[in-house]
C-alpha cells in the first residue's frame, strides 16, 4: 500500500498523509475531504500535473489544487509594495462551522486595512487557529459573513432575501470593512419606512375611541390632529397633552376633564364645547373661538388655564365660574357677557380685552394688566380693594 502526503497548492503546512487506492478520482475525493477544498488537480513537487495514479510513488509529496496552476510553496513572490502576493494562494475559513474557500488576495486586496487583511496578509502572522481539516477558525455568523466575502470578491453589495442588514453591518464593523459598512448604513436608512407626520383623521380617531373602554384614559399625547373634524365627539378624560389640535373643529365636543396641557389649539373652533374641569396649562389657543363654552363644573372641579396663551380668542358668553386664568395672556380677547364670578385673574394680561357685560363678582384681578380693557355694562362693580393697574 502506498502512502502520500497531501498539501493545498502553494502551501507546505497542515499536510495530510493518506493511502493511495483505487483510481485518481478516488484520491481526489479523499483529498477534498481531508483538506476541505474541491480537489481537481494533483501536482508533484516540481509542478508536474499527475493524470495517472500509477505515476504516484510511495511517500510522494503532492500538491492539490482546485483547478488553479501550480504554485511553488518555496517561492516568496512579492508585489511592488513589498507585500506578499498570493493570488492563487487558496485557503479555507471555518466561519461558525460553515466552510468558505477563497484566495488570500480576495481577503487582502479590496480592504487592505481591514481585520481580515491583517489576519491573512502574511501566513500565520496572527497565529490563526485551524481545525482538523486546516480551515481557519473564526467564531462569527456564516449567514452574515457570506455577503461580506462576496463584496470582497467583486465589490458589489448583494444581500439575499431574508438576510438582516443590521446583522451584516455588525459583521462588517467587526471585520473592519469600512467601505462596506458605509454602504450598509445607507441601505438600512433607505429601507426604513418614512416617518408619518400626517394628521389623524376623524375616521381613524373614532376607531380608536370605539376600541377603548369608557373608563380607560385614551393617551393622545403629542399626536397630530391638525385640521381634523372632532366636533360633537365624547372626548372626556382624554390626554391631549402637547398634541397638535391647531385649526381643529371641536364645536360642541365634550372635553370634560381632558388634559390639554401645552397643546396647540391655535385657530381651533371650540364653540359650545363642554370644558368642565379641563386642564389647559400653558396651552396655545391664540386666535381660537370658544364662544358659549361651559367651564363651570357643578361638582366644584375648576378648569385650569394658568399660563395659557389666549391672545385674540373669542370667549363671548362662556360660563367660567371659578376658572383659573392666572398669568394667562388674554390680550385683545373677547370675553363679552362671560360669567367670571370667582375667577382667578391675578397677573393676567387683559390689555384691550373686551369684558363688557361680564360678571366679575369675587374675581381676583390682583396684578392684572387691564390697560385699554372695556368694562362697560358690568353686572357688579370692581371691588376697590383689588389692585388693578
Amino acid at each position: 500500500m502506498r502512502r502520500v502526503t497531501l498539501f493545498v497548492n502553494g502551501t507546505s503546512k497542515n499536510g495530510k498523509v493518506v493511502a493511495v487506492y483505487g483510481t485518481l478520482a478516488d484520491l481526489l475525493s479523499v483529498a477534498s475531504n481531508k483538506l476541505g477544498i474541491k480537489a481537481c488537480n494533483l501536482y508533484n513537487g516540481k509542478g508536474g500535473l499527475i493524470d495517472d495514479i500509477a505515476l504516484i510513488r510511495d511517500d510522494d509529496v503532492l500538491y492539490v489544487s482546485e483547478g488553479d496552476p501550480f504554485v511553488d510553496p518555496q517561492i516568496d513572490v512579492r508585489t511592488t509594495d513589498g507585500l506578499p502576493r498570493a493570488h492563487t494562494d487558496w485557503l479555507t475559513l471555518n466561519i461558525g462551522g460553515r466552510l468558505f474557500t477563497t484566495t488570500r488576495s480576495t481577503l487582502v486586496s479590496k480592504e487592505p486595512e481591514s481585520m481580515l487583511a491583517r489576519m491573512f496578509r502574511e501566513k500565520d502572522v496572527w497565529g490563526n487557529k485551524q481545525d482538523e481539516r486546516g480551515a481557519y477558525l473564526i467564531d462569527r455568523s456564516p449567514e452574515y459573513f457570506e455577503p461580506i466575502l462576496n463584496y470582497l470578491r467583486h465589490g458589489q453589495l448583494i444581500i439575499n432575501e431574508g438576510i438582516n442588514l443590521l446583522g451584516v453591518l455588525e459583521e462588517a464593523r467587526f471585520f473592519g470593512i469600512e467601505q462596506l459598512a458605509d454602504q450598509l448604513e445607507v441601505a438600512i436608512k433607505n429601507n426604513q419606512p418614512p416617518e408619518d407626520h400626517s394628521p389623524i383623521s376623524r375616521k381613524e380617531f373614532v376607531r380608536f375611541l370605539l376600541a377603548t373602554p369608557t373608563k380607560s384614559e385614551l393617551r393622545c399625547q403629542g399626536l397630530n390632529f391638525s385640521g381634523a373634524d372632532l366636533s360633537r365627539l365624547d372626548l372626556r378624560y382624554i390626554n391631549f397633552k402637547m398634541a397638535n389640535l391647531s385649526r381643529c373643529n371641536l364645536t360642541h365636543a365634550n372635553l370634560c376633564c381632558s388634559n390639554l396641557e401645552r397643546a396647540d389649539l391655535s385657530g381651533a373652533n371650540l364653540d359650545g364645547a363642554n370644558l368642565q374641569g379641563v386642564k389647559m396649562l400653558c396651552s396655545n389657543a391664540e386666535g381660537a373661538s370658544l364662544k358659549g363654552c361651559n367651564f363651570e363644573d357643578p361638582s366644584g372641579l375648576k378648569a385650569n388655564l394658568e399660563g395659557a396663551n389666549l391672545k385674540g380668542v373669542d370667549m363671548e358668553g362662556s360660563q367660567m365660574t371659578g376658572i383659573n386664568l392666572r398669568v394667562a395672556t388674554l390680550k385683545n380677547a373677547k370675553l363679552k357677557n362671560c360669567n367670571l364670578r370667582g375667577a382667578t385673574l391675578a397677573g393676567t394680561d387683559l390689555e384691550n380685552c373686551d369684558l363688557s357685560g361680564c360678571d366679575l363678582q369675587e374675581a381676583n384681578l390682583r396684578g392684572s394688566n387691564v390697560k385699554g380693557a372695556i368694562f362697560e355694562e358690568m353686572l357688579t362693580a370692581l371691588h376697590m380693594s383689588q389692585s388693578v393697574r
